[in-house]
């Protein structure tokens, strides 16, 4: 459900940068993940085979740290989403492991406004940050979001714009 405080696709400015509350991944996250996917890799559940890897411990399955970030993005900022479109680029550049605290900086990269104003693409630069503030996955996303559907440029857009001339 969408509240007063889900911004609308006219409310997303090129260059706006939002940064998500964390949240920590737990060794339960990874084990229902494994279940639910059917991913049992050893890297991830078997502490045992684990031990033997340049890691040391289990991981976090990539997708895993992904989906939680896709659910932190969905607030930060809230937005009235209509649809995931696409990933681009997308890369895990470090594991996760259990007890690491992730968190999510959107970027809006560019805009693309459909049907007259009613919904618009947003292009979303995300990079998913651990407690050291390191970079453990990052990439673009692509969502459809809801606009009013004026044709009209909203109030904080057109103020960005008479700003930047």
């Amino acid at each position: 459900m969408f509240t007063s405080q889900h911004l609308y696709f006219d409310d997303l400015l090129v260059g706006q940068t939002y940064t998500s509350p964390g949240r920590t991944v737990t060794e339960t996250d990874i084990v229902n993940f494994a279940g639910i996917s059917g991913d049992f890799n050893a890297i991830h559940v078997d502490h045992s085979f684990a031990a033997t890897t340049p890691f040391r411990k289990p991981m976090a399955h990539g997708l895993l740290v992904f989906a939680i970030a896709s659910g932190l993005g969905t607030y930060s900022p809230p937005q009235r989403i209509l649809a995931f479109i696409g990933i681009r680029e997308w890369k895990f550049l470090h594991p996760v492991f259990p007890g690491d605290t992730i968190r999510l900086v959107c970027r809006v990269l560019d805009r693309e406004e459909r049907s007259r104003g009613r919904r618009g693409l947003i292009r979303w630069q995300r990079e998913i940050m651990n407690q050291e503030d390191r970079i453990v996955q990052a990439g673009i996303t692509e969502v459809l979001v809801e606009g009013r559907g004026t044709g009209l440029k909203s109030s904080t857009q057109a103020d960005a714009e008479s700003a930047n001339s």
